[in-house]
């Protein structure tokens, strides 16, 4: 295989795997609540943050880690945080709107990620400045001509790992039931004993402890964070469980791919491609929408009126 197609291929899989720890949030949250949870993206990019000031507090408390080992622990600390954070903001507001208009958890949701990114740009030192963000590997591996990058298959792999241990959690726990019987109805679950409101914490959690992988994989693949990063990240992200159709776990993975290969072929064949893949991204959406509007692999609702 030639190494230059090797390498867009192999750029187009981790930037697929990113989006899809993205989308994969939206596309639980919305199966779940049947909300659209728009500060998902912003929830996500506070992870790095969390991981910049954990990796910080462990040099401080003089704990036996460093470089690699030191960014795992912070990784693992803000996924936790994250998925905390996530259970938080549900219990303080979103809860507030899931018998409310769809439009009003919209705005409200809209409102929220405004506030994380401006707490997050005043509160953090410096928070206004962009910032470095160490990379989680930097070995490469040398097939022939073909450099293939650690921290590529890394990502690979723990976006792989990650959608198999959500379909498992789903299809074969029963944790697992209890949320696609929230999903399905929830006056029936709480004939069967099942309380809702746990069932929504956990998968706040899940999906907000997602995002926060995939937010810290996309920072330490760009090398820099900044607090609106996750206007762009969530974005993306929900159209790309958009194009999939929202709700479905594999609709997400294939708007997250063709999201991706968009990206890749924008930068490769058009001059100054970098400036303008956004612009084709969602004229993509755009696209799909017009064609069929519950997305790819979504199902068609019918509401009586």
């Amino acid at each position: 295989m030639d190494a230059l197609l090797a390498q867009h291929l192999l750029n187009w899989l981790v930037l697929g795997s990113i989006y899809t720890l993205i989308a994969l949030g939206f596309s639980l949250l919305f199966g779940v609540l049947d909300v659209i949870h728009f500060s998902h993206g912003d929830v996500s990019m506070a992870a790095p943050f969390v991981a910049l000031a954990a990796i910080q507090a462990v040099a401080a408390w003089a704990v036996p880690l460093t470089g690699t080992g030191a960014l795992l622990l912070a990784i693992l600390i803000s996924m936790a945080a994250i998925g905390l954070l996530g259970v938080l903001l549900d219990w303080l507001v979103i809860r507030r709107f899931r018998a409310a208009p769809a439009m009003m958890a919209l705005v409200a949701t809209v409102a929220l990620g405004t506030v994380i990114r401006e707490l997050i740009r005043t509160l953090y030192p410096q928070g206004s400045n962009p910032k470095p963000f160490p990379a989680i590997a930097t070995d490469v591996i040398r097939l022939g001509d073909i450099v293939v990058p650690v921290f590529s298959l890394i990502v690979i792999a723990v976006s792989v790992l990650t959608v198999i241990a959500l379909f498992a959690l789903l299809n074969h726990t029963p944790v697992g039931v209890r949320i696609r019987a929230v999903a399905e109805d929830r006056a029936v679950a709480r004939l069967m004993a099942i309380r809702p409101n746990r069932i929504f914490a956990v998968t706040f959690f899940i999906a907000s402890a997602v995002g926060a992988v995939g937010a810290v994989f996309f920072v330490s693949h760009a090398g820099v964070v900044r607090f609106d990063y996750g206007v762009q990240l969530g974005l993306i992200g929900f159209s790309a469980a958009v194009i999939g159709g929202l709700g479905s776990m594999q609709g997400a993975i294939l708007g997250s791919l063709l999201i991706a290969g968009i990206d890749m072929l924008v930068q490769i064949a058009v001059p100054d491609g970098a400036s303008y893949r956004l612009v084709f991204i969602f004229l993509l959406v755009i696209g799909v929408l017009v064609l069929k509007p519950s997305g790819i692999l979504g199902k068609p609702v019918f509401e009586k009126v």
